[in-house]
């Protein structure tokens, strides 16, 4: 065969990952507060793009895209779309349409969903109307027109009238909390005079974890690090054990205790010996506890309910931080006619608007090529952006209302109803792949009348049931047996094997390890610990 360069022709289709098409699958999975972010920084880059803040702020321009006006990214607009015989409205512009012109603000996206597996807009219905503190145009006279009497000055409402005060404190209005290393810094400098015990005590509180402990402290290694002997850095550290919060510059959890009932007067010998057995305090071994500490049932019952009163943590009392509230991304209530509605969060959709009119501006005023070709790339990025926000948000509507349609019966009676599901099943009812779904569900959450739920809580997989056709969630299932252990009575604690049999009465096809996963899973400790814990509370 002979070698040789040769030219050829050939037509083929491939799949090409565009910048743009890697844009909107980032998009899909990006969590509320991270897509804020990303709009930010696209902001930032894009000159053609800014928020649109609502109405009356001077940043949109009433006049469609053909007058050269602003074209909204959100979703405020009266466009809408069908998709597997649902009505979506409430979703501005649509994917093969022109762009819209911005909202009032007012609208909402909202998807109503009834019995018959239809949705419909509910723009109309009275359970969609923005209940919000409407004022009158005069809230910004100048009180000629009775406008003082809501708004006049601070003074004439109880307030100081001005800074001229004498006896005004601007301290006074300063709050700060104290944290933890400020707590003992301070009380360092009281009980420790000596510059070096101050430096070594520094030290310590360095070492300190989240909990307050000093864990894998060696006053060996601290000696050397800080030039001086082993003795003086356990000398400071026994003088740190005595500060508050009492258990703070433990070592072990053993230690912790042991400093707190020293602060009490309650550590005597029992006690000592019930803190050298803490794995028999630990699983509930009353007789093993009498028998090492030399004492009756009685006497352990008090010591159990003194050590219950310790706190094994001291630190987390301070350098406390708030939990972060979840913002859901879709909002669902009943709808009083039968059904759901269904709620993209405003709060959680940003409002980007492409600004026509400053684009035709510098275009005409672009003198080179590079400035027209910098213009209109810059241009199609930010059209772009505008066009996968619509899509992210329709998708998103998408998933969630065939996720509330797949478990209706769950928000009616409860989790005991959650069936099994999983991202094919979403997928195929809606024509989308199964990766698509996952990362529309990665991150975002729904606030129900049962509360708030990532939308990867209702993917659950499927436990066969006794008769080999019906299915069982295994969420609803793990439910089932908390339910159980919590109304099981002191003398008929229920085993693994107890459990196996009653679920398997109910029509639960489930082994026994399947049931010791799931209660260790749940933090529920064995039979026989459970046995003795309740026979303890007697």
């Amino acid at each position: 065969m002979a070698l040789a360069q040769r030219l050829d022709l050939r037509q083929a289709q491939t799949l090409v990952m565009t910048p743009q098409l890697q844009q909107a699958i980032k998009l899909l999975q990006l969590s509320n507060i991270e897509l804020s972010d990303f709009v930010d920084r696209e902001i930032e880059q894009n000159p053609l793009l800014e928020r649109d803040s609502g109405p009356g702020d001077g940043g949109s321009d009433p006049a469609g895209p053909a007058d050269g006006g602003d074209v909204p990214g959100g979703l405020d607009g009266p466009g809408g779309m069908e998709a597997n015989g649902l009505s979506i409205d409430g979703l501005n512009g649509r994917d093969d349409g022109p762009a819209l012109p911005p909202s009032d603000g007012r609208t909402r996206d909202t998807v109503e969903m009834t019995s018959s597996d239809t949705m419909v807009s509910s723009s109309e219905s009275p359970l969609d109307t923005d209940f919000e503190n409407v004022y009158g145009d005069d809230r910004f006279s100048d009180g000629s027109d009775g406008g003082s009497e809501v708004y006049g000055s601070y003074g004439e409402r109880g307030g100081r009238s001005g800074f001229e005060d004498d006896d005004s404190n601007l301290e006074a209005t300063l709050t700060s909390e104290k944290n933890l290393r400020d707590h003992l810094t301070e009380q360092l400098k009281i009980d420790l005079t000596d510059l070096g015990d101050q430096l070594i005590g520094l030290a310590l509180i360095d070492m300190l974890d989240e909990a307050g402990w000093l864990v894998g402290f060696d006053a060996q290694a601290l000696a050397e690090q800080l030039g001086c002997d082993a003795g003086r850095v356990e000398r400071v550290l026994a003088a740190c054990q005595r500060f508050d919060p009492p258990g703070i510059f433990a070592r072990s959890l053993k230690e912790c205790l042991a400093i707190q009932l020293r602060e009490k007067n309650r550590l005597d010998p029992a006690m000592a010996a019930l803190l050298d057995n803490l794995e028999l305090l630990a699983a509930r071994n009353l007789p093993a506890i009498m028998k090492v500490c030399g004492v009756d049932a009685e006497d352990v019952a008090d010591m159990v309910a003194d050590i219950r009163k310790l706190n094994p943590k001291p630190a987390l009392a301070f350098d406390h931080t708030p939990a972060q509230l979840v913002t859901p991304d879709i909002l669902m209530r009943p709808n009083p006619g039968g059904g759901w509605l269904i709620d993209l969060n405003p709060d959680t959709l940003p409002r980007v608007l492409v600004n026509h009119r400053y684009f035709a501006r510098i275009s005409d005023g672009a003198r080179n090529k590079a400035d027209k070709e910098y213009i209109s790339e810059r241009f199609q990025s930010a059209n772009w952006l505008v066009k996968s926000l619509h899509q992210r948000a329709t998708t998103i509507l998408k998933v969630a209302s065939e996720i509330i349609r797949q478990q209706d019966a769950f928000f009616i009676h409860g989790v005991s109803h959650l069936r099994p599901l999983i991202l094919r099943d979403i997928a195929e009812a809606i024509g989308m792949h199964e990766s698509t779904v996952s990362r529309v569900t990665t991150n975002k959450f729904m606030a129900t009348q049962r509360g708030v739920f990532e939308l990867k809580y209702f993917f659950t997989s499927a436990i066969q049931g006794a008769d080999g056709q019906a299915s069982h969630s295994a969420e609803a299932v793990r439910h089932r047996i908390k339910t159980m252990i919590d109304a099981e009575k002191p003398e008929d604690v229920l085993s693994d094997d107890k459990l196996v049999e009653i679920l398997r009465a109910e029509g639960i096809d489930i082994a026994r390890r399947t049931v010791a996963k799931y209660r260790e899973a749940m933090k529920i400790p064995s039979s026989v610990q459970r046995r003795r814990a309740k026979m303890s509370r007697m």
